[in-house]
């Protein structure tokens, strides 16, 4: 059941993914606002309806939606609500939230690109690209505004924007500095550690992100913070005494994951998708875009510590301990 924690109202809603739940959260300011919307199925439309029942409100009560971020989880239910209600976010939610036909060109051939960078084998490279009925979770919608570091949300005075991108190119904090409350959307987890995700550059032909690098810096910055309570995407709060201790886990447990991809590397050069059959032996075929992701980012990390080197044979990146 619902309720309020002061002007703050967490909401559980069904996904049909394997991280379960994901919450959402009301906040009274000047205007109602949803923080995050659930994905778009039946189920989920009707545990929001009844969430906000039980605070006394209904769907057409919500003044604004404000997102952490464009993963279907998070922004799919945008269609429950009428097309005029002002939605806010980062600037990189508007290319998944457009959905054209030329960004979906756009994010195909990147990762087919990539596919052979990575040596997939040839049987998995569709499971890699988009279209149309994939995106089904998804829901068309052009953002009112742009939010970006160190900007006040609109209509609740006092919330300040933090960037933290990692989890995806357009995740956003939302920080309230008089209580040291923090929405965290995915970026920090109390029982899970989010998966940094590959995605194309935000200008055609860039340099590709590597959001595990990203997630890390992202998560640092967070110490920078007085915070009394992190309200997170998934799961249980993180108390603020917790916070610094998490983090510091999170970074153990990640460079741990790094020196065990590394030492893979110690008879010969192998391929990221070589690696990811290692380090995912049971998964890869069914989740092989999780999995690289997970895979690169480790390999990112290890680069960026001068700890491997890569060289390029017949198209496939191989890397070698340095």
């Amino acid at each position: 059941m619902a309720n309020w924690n002061g002007d703050i109202a967490k909401i559980a809603l069904p996904t049909p993914f394997a991280v379960g739940d994901v919450n959402v959260y009301v906040v009274k300011g000047d205007a109602l606002t949803l923080i995050d919307t659930g994905v778009k199925t039946k189920r989920s439309k009707e545990a929001l309806t009844n969430g906000l029942g039980d605070l006394g409100l209904k769907l057409t009560d919500i003044e604004q939606i404000i997102l952490t971020h464009h993963h279907p989880d998070h922004a799919g239910a945008l269609d429950f609500f009428e097309k005029d209600i002002p939605v806010y976010g980062h600037k990189n939610n508007q290319r998944w939230l457009t959905i054209s036909d030329e960004f979906l060109e756009t994010h195909n051939r990147f990762f087919l690109d990539y596919a052979k960078k990575f040596g997939v084998a040839e049987e998995l490279k569709n499971k890699l690209i988009h279209n149309r009925d994939e995106i089904r979770f998804l829901s068309e919608r052009k953002l009112h505004g742009y939010l970006a570091e160190g900007d006040e949300l609109p209509c609740l005075p006092g919330w300040k924007v933090i960037e933290t991108p990692g989890h995806a190119q357009s995740h956003l904090s939302f920080y309230r500095e008089s209580d040291g409350v923090m929405i965290a959307g995915d970026h920090l987890l109390a029982k899970i550690s989010p998966n940094p995700l590959m995605e194309p550059p935000l200008l055609p032909g860039g340099m590709r992100p590597r959001p595990l690098l990203q997630y890390n810096a992202s998560l640092q910055k967070l110490l920078d913070f007085p915070i009394s309570t992190v309200y997170s995407g998934h799961g249980s709060e993180v108390a603020g005494d917790a916070v610094a201790d998490l983090i510091q886990y999170r970074f153990e447990r990640q460079h741990n994951r790094a020196m065990q991809v590394k030492s893979m590397l110690q008879d010969k050069p192998l391929s990221v998708f070589e690696v990811c059959q290692q380090l995912f032996p049971k998964v890869y075929l069914q989740e092989v875009g999780l999995t690289l992701s997970e895979t690169v980012g480790q390999l990112d990390y290890l680069e960026d510590l001068g700890e491997v080197q890569t060289e390029i044979q017949s198209g496939v990146i191989l890397y070698s301990i340095a």
